[in-house]
């Protein structure tokens, strides 16, 4: 398997949310303060990562995130509008490297990196349904 011309080193892509009660500390049990919750602020970084990653598999292909490690940096409240930009590292056969960056609407409020790994889809599927 190999990517696409899409999946290089610096090649970016970001996505847009929204801090609303459901994504808040206190609605998912990070925390108990109405602001942004870290694991919505990962899970959009990651979706970014996962959307860039896409784009560049083979039919049959997806990745999967493998590691993630980052720094929430600034409390963002609800009503604000949030973005995160995956910006590609390093491409290693099937593993993808991605700096990943999130904002609100007035500053940089968390930073790291991600690593995702391509798999075949129905493999990767069988396997994992092999658990039952």
């Amino acid at each position: 398997m190999e990517f696409n011309e899409k999946v290089h080193v610096g090649a970016t892509h970001e996505v847009h949310g929204a801090v609303t009660e459901e994504n808040t500390a206190a609605t998912v049990g990070s925390g108990s303060l109405a602001v942004y919750a870290t694991p919505a602020m990962a899970a959009l970084m990651e979706r970014a990562a996962a959307e860039l990653c896409a784009a560049g598999c083979p039919e049959g292909w997806t990745t999967v995130g493998t590691e993630i490690a980052i720094r929430h940096k600034a409390a963002t409240p609800v009503g604000l509008d949030v973005r995160a930009v995956a910006e590609v590292t390093a491409v290693d056969g099937r593993a993808v490297t991605l700096k990943v960056t999130a904002y609100d609407t007035r500053e940089e409020i968390g930073a790291g990196t991600h690593t995702r790994f391509a798999v075949a889809v129905q493999k990767f599927m069988a396997k994992a349904e092999g658990k039952k």
